[in-house]
């Protein structure tokens, strides 16, 4: 028997039959999460948030800090994806251990987080994109690039697991090459500040410094975001217990790394500090002002790699649609569970998935609402299965671990990372992103509404058993 019949087999143990097609390789799965990930993405859009409000210093400590306390999250889903590697993975492990409720609403916290994270990354491309074509950068320009680049995500992600496959992996050697050319450019080529600026505290914020620092964390925070993407997509990786949860820690780890060599360097070109926070575009004024020509070439190179990152996501948010629709938990559930039989891929959950980015990224005019609440929501679906998995482990009643298991210190991990979960809770629904806060607290509330009068008979959740 293959290992792919032997992830067939193992599937149908858990419940479900094998219908997508199974061919992404431990590096593709990797290459996913690192590509959502995308340093070249988060670290570059939020780049200006985080000079503004923590300045250098918030490059130099809270992007190691962020990525510390990410690790300990990364490895609590990575040893849930080891134990039970399906589509939808949080969903299906949230209502395992804590009943159909529980997984509801990590199912609706997860997709509402993956349609704002994707209109984050298209609309902060457009951003980029907008001048770099030449055109203004105001919304009247921005939105419609926005809404062209999902349509190429869109029709990409219809066509198939093998092109998007090999679309992630040239993503992830292409991510290395930007960061190693951005770097090299800089430390060769650029004027540089001296090694003590990168520990100056500047902000903008007038509330103080360190209410600016935690608000700059959102820079870092938004950036580790999606890498659950390699649990998502189980179901069409080869040997999934083992190469879904090395996805997981490795795209975290190597973009903890690169990113915080890429930032370092870039900060210390900052020639004129007052000038790059003023600016409409930070990152954009400190390469062309550090680099010329050489630093307009750069950003080009961003660019790609911001839309190898939103190819990645509409992906992942696909897949969580396409299970949580399967178990009939969304309305229209029969047609949004449909498959591709030319090229078995979840289609109309790919259609949709693009189509509620573009809804997000339309509802707000503000970048950093929708990074605040697509981390909000995407950090409150992680923490649902990590708590939920960690009371039944201390209840006696989860006992399958996977071949990738964190032992004895699992549950030292999972509280580090739902401590952490509980702070960036807080941090990102204080002012300037109230509108996030508003917003996440009212899809509660309209998830709550529509679970207790419509689907608290109807939904069963996913067919897993503890044993």
């Amino acid at each position: 028997m293959s290992q792919t019949d032997r992830d067939a087999d193992d599937l149908r143990k858990l419940g479900y039959a094998q219908e997508l097609l199974r061919e992404m390789s431990a590096f593709s799965s990797f290459a996913l999460s690192f590509s959502i990930i995308s340093i070249l993405t988060g670290g570059v859009v939020l780049y200006g948030h985080g000079l503004r409000y923590g300045g250098p210093f918030v490059m130099t400590v809270g992007w190691p800090l962020v990525t510390v306390m990410t690790l300990t999250v990364a490895a609590s889903l990575a040893e849930l994806a080891s134990a039970y590697p399906t589509a939808g993975a949080l969903y299906h492990w949230s209502a395992l251990f804590g009943g159909p409720g529980w997984g509801f609403l990590t199912a609706w916290l997860n997709t509402i987080g993956q349609f704002a994270i994707t209109a984050g990354i298209d609309y902060g491309l457009s951003e980029f994109l907008a001048p770099a074509l030449g055109w203004p950068a105001d919304r009247a320009h921005v939105l419609p690039l926005c809404a062209a680049i999902l349509l190429s995500h869109a029709v990409l992600n219809h066509v198939g697991v093998r092109a998007v496959a090999r679309l992630n992996t040239i993503s992830a050697w292409y991510h290395v090459a930007g960061v190693l050319l951005i770097v090299a450019a800089v430390l060769l080529l650029a004027p540089k500040q001296p090694a003590g600026f990168l520990l100056e505290r500047t902000t903008i914020a007038p509330q103080g410094y360190w209410y600016g620092f935690a608000l700059g964390l959102l820079q870092a925070q938004w950036t580790f975001t999606g890498y659950d993407a390699s649990a998502h997509v189980t179901e069409e990786t080869v040997d999934p217990r083992r190469n879904a949860p090395r996805g997981i820690m490795t795209a975290v780890l190597a973009s903890g790394v690169a990113g915080w060599v890429m930032l370092l360097s870039i900060t210390l070109a900052v020639r004129d500090p007052k000038a790059a926070v003023a600016a409409d575009n930070p990152f954009i004024f400190v390469l062309r002002d550090a680099l010329g020509r050489v630093g307009g070439a750069l950003i080009w190179v961003c660019i790609v790699a911001m839309w190898f990152c939103g190819l990645a996501s509409v992906t992942s948010s696909s897949r969580m649609l396409f299970a949580f629709a399967r178990d009939g938990g969304t309305p229209a559930a029969p047609l949004l569970a449909r498959v591709s039989k030319r090229w078995q891929s979840p289609h109309v959950a790919v259609w949709v998935s693009a189509a509620g980015a573009l809804l997000v990224a339309a509802w707000s005019e503000a970048l950093s609402a929708m990074t605040a609440l697509s981390t909000i929501a995407l950090y409150a679906s992680y923490a649902a299965p990590i708590l939920l998995g960690w009371l039944a482990r201390r209840e006696g009643r989860f006992r399958r671990l996977g071949p990738w298991n964190l032992g004895r210190l699992s549950s030292v991990v999972n509280a580090l990372a739902l401590a952490w979960v509980a702070l960036v809770m807080i941090l990102f629904v204080l002012p300037p992103n109230q509108l996030a806060g508003y917003t996440f607290a009212g899809c509660l509330v309209v998830l709550a509404v529509y679970w207790h009068a419509f689907m608290k008979q109807r939904f069963h959740g996913p067919p897993l058993e503890l044993e």
